[in-house]
């Protein structure tokens, strides 16, 4: 394992030195090791990483968000994390503004920035860019979080599946923020969201960016997801998990990340604790799995 973690990070950094002003993006699914091949290779080249992370963004979301720890940050210091209060709006825009800025000041002082993450729409957003979509109506997303609050975020996708299928297919009825987005292009422009894709086509990039993906086994992934939620909970998972709730948070967009929304059935009383962990792998894996689906597309090197 030592050797093949040293080939990842010797590629990685030839990548860096073939053409320093490139951004380096760290990616590949859930629990391959990411983090350590970023670390690793900001310690080589003096680098900081920018967390490209939907969860680790918001503060207090520590540790079913897999937050680096304090040793790590001391080895490599991590830009976009904790940067949020967990009912502020994150999406792939802002992100794409805040990681600009990160870049911006780390090369300002001479520092490599190095992108690293598991969110590939805001990679996608910050490398590529958006379809050039309505811009955001605040009275639309009020009727929506209306629909949410009478009827249930299946609703709302209910009325998006009516209207633009493909992007009902495409997102989960709990990421109320993008069904919310999706349904407001087609309200303003009469056009659906999947429509401005096509036209997008997302061929010709914003940033020169190098992307390199960590890859394993499925089976090593399961044994690895296993682990960490066995080691999350015994951290204090639950009971960070029921802080959130009492603090306000219980219906916050990170909620309902994988992992955390298992966590907070359990706290509801929906899910008994005999049948938590193997409810959080699953979920993990089938994230894995949609993770692996996005970047077949991807221009990945992967190691």
């Amino acid at each position: 394992m030592a050797a093949e973690h040293a080939r990842r990070v010797a590629r990685a950094v030839a990548l860096i030195e073939e053409k320093p002003e490139r951004l380096l993006c760290v990616v590949g699914p859930t629990a391959s090791g990411k983090t350590d091949l970023a670390i690793a290779t900001c310690e080589r080249v003096g680098g900081e990483i920018v967390s490209a992370d939907s969860v680790q963004i918001y503060r207090g979301f520590d540790i079913g968000s897999g937050k680096p720890t304090p040793d790590e940050r001391s080895r490599a210091p991590h830009h976009l994390v904790d940067v949020l209060d967990p009912l502020e709006t994150a999406d792939a825009m802002t992100f794409a503004a805040l990681a600009e800025r990160a870049i911006a000041d780390i090369r300002a002082r001479g520092k490599v920035p190095v992108l690293c993450g598991g969110t590939f729409f805001w990679v996608r957003a910050l490398v590529i860019g958006l379809a050039p979509a309505p811009s955001a109506d605040e009275a639309v997303r009020g009727r929506h979080r209306a629909i949410v609050e009478a009827r249930g975020r299946a609703a709302l996708h209910e009325e998006l599946a009516r209207v633009d299928p493909g992007s009902a297919e495409r997102l989960h009825p709990n990421d109320v923020l993008r069904v919310s987005r999706a349904l407001e292009v087609h309200e303003l422009s009469g056009r659906t969201m999947s429509e401005y894709h096509a036209e997008h086509g997302f061929r010709a990039h914003r940033m020169d960016a190098a992307m390199i993906g960590v890859t394993t086994t499925p089976e090593v992934l399961t044994d690895r997801m296993t682990a960490r939620a066995d080691a999350w909970l015994a951290r204090g998972w639950i009971e960070e998990v029921r802080e959130l709730v009492a603090r306000g948070y219980g219906e916050s967009r990170a909620m309902a990340s994988v992992g955390y929304k298992e966590v907070h059935a359990h706290v509801k009383g929906t899910l008994p604790r005999e049948l938590l962990r193997d409810a959080i792998v699953q979920s993990t894996r089938t994230f894995s799995r949609k993770q692996r689906t996005w970047l077949r597309s991807a221009p990945v090197e992967w190691v």
